[in-house]
């Protein structure tokens, strides 16, 4: 089988096809024939080294995230057989033509639901939910700013707040106007604005009073503006970093601002638990099969652009879910 490989830290560069063996699974894994693969930052951060995400030894299969169709099984798996349709997050080695999921991480894909919107669903998917229905649960009434609202987990997002009954100030690299704002309308967003803009756009929302809630994968462009748009007790949850990584924070700062709560949430902590995966898994697949959920695949790339991928997701000239198709 072919598959991406990192043999050392560096740029798009490093990612290089080559051929493996075809993977056999142990005791508790399946073997799957990988129909798409999802492309994240946290691809970008390991490929770098940073932010936590350094890989171990080399040399390494990036990608955690996928779905796919089941052909094989190792001992001990039970409630899976050759052909299921599969889907998995946080799971390493997915660029690849071949991945071995553990069967406790992998959820049935419905019928209804094609697997290239699997695929492009779970991570991002999983972590808006996690975001909205745990993190902070929206409540009605609730002002929510979600940055970046037109990548793949801000429109995701941005849905699911609505359907709680929140109201949302998005923001977007283009502003009030452009193909990522209209997205985010299209998702449902109350406000639209740029990431210049959007403490105004929260006071106006609010009469003044500030946000209960801001998601900011952004990071240090965006860290200093989300916590000052923050009502007292106002909650800033912090799940990533396009832009860079947030410097150290003087605790004083959360008491200067309100008695302001900050957070860092990571989507594997609210998955600890299959019966947990379960549950967010089937209601992101429930909401699609019913078309109460929209997907954004944003493009489509072989195994041998994953380099080209990450550089379109990190440079933002994409909106949506990026693929790789192997």
């Amino acid at each position: 089988m072919r598959a991406v490989v990192i043999e050392k830290l560096g740029g798009p560069e490093v990612l290089n096809v080559i051929e493996h063996p075809d993977p056999e699974p142990q005791a508790d894994q399946v073997v799957v024939q990988v129909a798409a693969a999802g492309v994240n930052f946290m691809d970008i951060y390991q490929r770098q080294g940073v932010g936590g995400y350094k890989p171990g030894d080399f040399p390494v299969v990036p990608g955690a995230e996928g779905a796919g169709t089941v052909t094989a099984i190792g001992a001990g798996v039970t409630g899976l057989s050759v052909g299921d349709r599969v889907a998995w997050a946080g799971v390493p080695g997915c660029y690849a033509e071949q991945a071995v999921i553990p069967a406790s991480r992998t959820v049935p894909v419905p019928p209804e639901v094609d697997l290239q919107v699997a695929a492009a669903v779970m991570l991002q998917g999983l972590t808006a939910h996690y975001l909205c229905f745990s993190t902070y649960p929206v409540s009605e009434g609730d002002v929510a700013v979600v940055h970046a609202a037109a990548g793949g987990v801000g429109l995701l997002l941005t849905q699911m707040v609505k359907q709680r009954g929140g109201i949302v100030v998005a923001t977007t690299s283009g502003g009030e106007g452009g193909e990522k704002a209209a997205l985010a309308k299209q998702a449902g967003a109350d406000h639209v604005v740029g990431y210049d803009g959007f403490r105004a756009a929260v006071a106006d929302a609010t009469g003044g009073r500030g946000c209960d809630v801001v998601y900011d994968g952004v990071g240090q462009a965006t860290f200093d503006d989300s916590l000052a748009a923050l009502h007292p007790r106002g909650i800033m949850v912090l799940y990533g970093a396009a832009s860079g990584q947030v410097p150290p924070l003087d605790p004083q700062r959360l008491n200067y601002g309100g008695s302001l709560f900050l957070t860092r949430p990571t989507l594997v902590h609210y998955i600890a638990d299959r019966h947990e995966l379960l549950w967010r898994a089937g209601d992101l697949f429930g909401w699609l099969a019913e078309g109460m959920l929209n997907v954004r695949i944003g493009g489509t790339y072989p195994l041998a652009d994953a380099g080209r991928a990450q550089e379109d997701l990190a440079a933002r000239r994409t909106t949506g879910k990026l693929l790789l198709l192997p």
